[in-house]
């Protein structure tokens, strides 16, 4: 079987001392590729280097909403001038989007505003953060409409809410949360909806599955977010593999 680990941020400082060990591991069990998103205008530049380090690795570029303080007035334009320079490099624009817990919404609605426009004019997906955002974020797409699709990174959420991004042709990242009992709503949505709408992801060094608190995640561990996935899911192990598999190289095609 081959997977696709769509979202780990492989260059951070959990990661980075024992990095070609964890990649090794993973390309063992079969994961043949990794995307790692951007967060700030900084840690951006570093990421075309890295990704020629490690062949495995794709990139996307981002301003994630974590670092709303962090972030310059002029550090979206300043990333836009970077991505239209590396766009051949790229596979999507994020991490990005609107988190509640995070202070500043008007700010990070706008923000989100210009990944958006970022995302439509170099035609590539968008990796998309939420945290009890799902309203914001369907305001910013009602008011710039994404129009090539991305994904809801480590989605929770009902049905409903599903429904919402699958209709604008959005995938949704499967993550170790699905390993923890609390994510019953979660785990049930993600039963429902059509197997192509998943992607599977890690968030390394975050999101630990269930049993692997206090440890930092690694891409590896996506074998394990598949079979929990496989646990809730009617298709095959096979199946369920391959859909995926193929749906994250569609996704991020590059």
């Amino acid at each position: 079987m081959r997977f696709i680990d769509t979202h780990c941020h492989l260059d951070f400082d959990e990661l980075k001392d024992q990095l070609p060990q964890h990649l090794a591991d993973a390309q063992a069990l079969g994961v043949e590729r990794c995307v790692v998103p951007g967060v700030t205008l900084a840690q951006c530049r570093t990421l075309p280097a890295f990704a020629q380090q490690y062949p495995s690795v794709k990139i996307a570029f981002g301003l994630h909403p974590y670092f709303m303080t962090q972030h310059q007035a002029d550090d979206m334009a300043q990333l836009a001038e970077l991505a239209h320079q590396h766009s051949s490099e790229l596979v999507a624009i994020g991490e990005c989007g609107i988190d509640a817990m995070v202070e500043d919404i008007p700010a990070q609605q706008q923000l989100f505003i210009e990944h958006i426009a970022l995302a439509n004019a170099l035609k590539l997906p968008l990796i998309v953060h939420h945290r009890k955002s799902h309203h914001l974020l369907a305001a910013a797409f009602k008011q710039l409409p994404p129009q090539n699709g991305g994904v809801i990174h480590a989605f929770s959420g009902s049905l409903q809410d599903a429904n919402t991004y699958l209709k604008l042709g959005f995938k949704l990242g499967v993550g170790g949360t699905i390993s923890y009992p609390r994510a019953s709503k979660t785990r049930t949505t993600l039963a429902q909806v059509p197997l192509e709408a998943l992607v599977l992801e890690t968030d390394a060094p975050s999101m630990p599955l269930a049993g692997y608190q206090g440890q930092p995640n690694v891409p590896k561990r996506v074998v394990e977010v598949f079979e929990h996935l496989c646990a809730i899911r009617e298709e095959s192990q096979q199946q369920i593999a391959e859909v995926v598999y193929v749906t994250s190289l569609s996704l991020f095609r590059r």
